[in-house]
């Protein structure tokens, strides 16, 4: 098994305990760091659906925690065939992303796109950018 179907098999089963009781729409996530580690997160769906977690950000959150900031490749797995990440989880991808980040996008019967970071958000907003429109 190669690391791609590695993280895809990670996601299938992360998938699999999402708490989604309003929606119904399971959604996992798997993120390979550069040393080959693999973290994983669920959607947790919430009454007030603001306060609801998606995937990737569950499995951002525990990357982080363990002490990571990179991340080399990603998984994202839900019922629909092209279940991408929404514009906040784009985002955080991004920031912690390396440059060649690849996002694939499957279903349960497995890949069904990758897209490049660009492609998922082109002009994204960059810490860099932050930085250049201060009014010091």
């Amino acid at each position: 098994m190669n690391d791609l179907d590695k993280l895809f098999e990670a996601a299938r089963a992360v998938r699999e305990r999402a708490y989604a009781p309003y929606s119904d729409f399971l959604v996992g996530a798997a993120l390979r760091t550069p040393d080959g580690t693999v973290f994983t997160g669920c959607n947790v769906e919430n009454a007030s659906y603001p306060v609801s977690v998606c995937a990737e950000g569950g499995a951002v959150s525990a990357m982080v925690a363990a002490g990571y900031r990179e991340i080399a490749e990603a998984v994202v797995i839900g019922d629909a065939a092209l279940c991408t990440p929404c514009g906040m989880c784009r985002q955080r991808l991004k920031e912690f992303g390396m440059p060649e980040l690849v996002v694939h996008v499957a279903d349960l019967n497995g890949i069904r796109r990758s897209f490049t970071m660009d492609e998922l958000l082109p002009a994204a907003f960059e810490l860099e950018d932050k930085s250049n429109n201060r009014k010091d």
